[in-house]
């Protein structure tokens, strides 16, 4: 095995969308995977938009130096997509010498980002033209040799697919029971909450948090230098925050449960609320229920219709929530819990397979060391 030039390994592909019938249209990320385009394609000609098969890749010359990213992502998909015509569609040309999952394998490698971006050209978007691509040498060994590590990064994939598969079937569950709850047992939300109001007046808290449109805690954005923090309120474990502002424009009820031991501070535009103690309701199960697409597509429909189309606080309490027994709550937000960790799980597998490429190409380097040093 030694260095071989890609490009006598792969040619260009270029076929077009003339009869209009493939209408998935997809761009390519920086992590090498494809994605629905963003582009506004509205009376846009796509015809002329190129058509990539299963097993060809799509690949951007531009911006590579300033990416440090080679654009390149091998499509696996048995249904043709379309891509941009700044793309270039490309396809190994015999199989039984390249498989294109080992050259994907190759170009996974935070090197050959490096040394795209080192070979990139001295224009303003610092492009990698297909001619220079081809140009790479990559170590190429028998097809065999090909198979056996290709297998071995499937194999690894396939398993964090499948358990991702399953985490699928977990949320369908979870959902499919909540929607058997949603005409029984409502109550108002007023019946089930209080406003709770304290301030950060000693200044002592200092972690400033807000809330995006996924519900959840983020560090703010807001500049607080001169700011008096002690008008801040603080929120505890188990506490709510809630902001009224932009329900109709975002689509989303901005509300979210704080599960920190330590507590923080928010914005004094927004208002933190606490379950009552007799209302028998968890504060989990409520927040599963916040989380439903169906109680922002409500909470948008209610918005008043004001510049920033606010759920303002006196509506929003008067939205009803049904309470079930507490049996049956405690069983959903268990669910739930399993659903979360798992997902955690899943992240940090897939998080796991991201260095497999680069440590089995580096078997394949040593290999070519060792096969030259004999």
């Amino acid at each position: 095995m030694s260095y071989k030039r890609l490009g006598n390994y792969i040619q260009l592909v270029d076929n077009r969308n003339k009869d209009l019938q493939v209408t998935n249209l997809l761009g390519i990320n920086i992590t090498k995977n494809f994605m629905p385009s963003v582009a506004n394609v509205s009376g846009t000609d796509l015809s002329k938009y190129k058509i990539i098969q299963k097993g060809q890749f799509a690949y951007s010359a531009m911006q590579v130096g300033r990416d440090e990213t080679i654009r390149l992502a091998l499509y696996t998909d048995n249904q043709p997509a379309i891509i941009s015509p700044a793309y270039s569609v490309i396809e190994v040309i015999d199989e039984n010498e390249l498989l294109p999952e080992y050259m994907m394998m190759w170009f996974q490698r935070p090197e050959s980002d490096r040394y795209g971006w080192f070979i990139s050209d001295s224009s303003v978007r610092a492009s990698l033209e297909y001619d220079r691509l081809c140009e790479i040498e990559i170590p190429i060994p028998h097809i065999d040799e090909q198979r056996k590590y290709v297998a071995l990064y499937k194999g690894v994939l396939d398993n964090q697919k499948a358990y991702e598969s399953s985490l699928n079937d977990l949320q369908l569950i979870c959902n499919s029971y909540m929607d058997t709850l949603k005409n029984k047992d409502l109550e108002p939300i007023k019946n089930l909450v209080d406003l709770v109001d304290n301030r950060n007046v000693n200044g002592k808290i200092s972690n400033l948090l807000g809330i995006n449109v996924n519900k959840v805690f983020m560090p703010s954005k807001a500049n607080t230098t001169e700011t008096n923090l002690a008008k801040y309120k603080i929120i505890q474990k188990e506490q709510f925050a809630y902001s009224a502002m932009q329900v109709g424009r975002d689509e989303t009820v901005r509300v979210v449960l704080y599960s920190n031991d330590e507590p923080a501070i928010i914005s004094p535009a927004y208002h933190v609320f606490e379950v009552k103690k007799e209302s028998k309701i968890l504060p989990e199960f409520l927040m599963l229920w916040f989380y439903r697409p169906e109680f922002n597509r409500y909470g948008w429909f209610i918005s008043d219709s004001s510049v920033r189309a606010s759920l303002e606080w006196e509506r929003f309490i008067e939205i009803e929530i049904p309470v079930p027994d507490i049996e049956i709550q405690e069983a959903i937000v268990t669910i739930y819990h399993t659903l979360e960790a798992r997902k955690r799980i899943n992240e940090q597998l897939k998080a796991s397979i991201k260095p497999i490429c680069p440590v089995l190409m580096r078997g394949v380097v040593q290999n070519e060391l060792m096969a030259n040093a004999n």
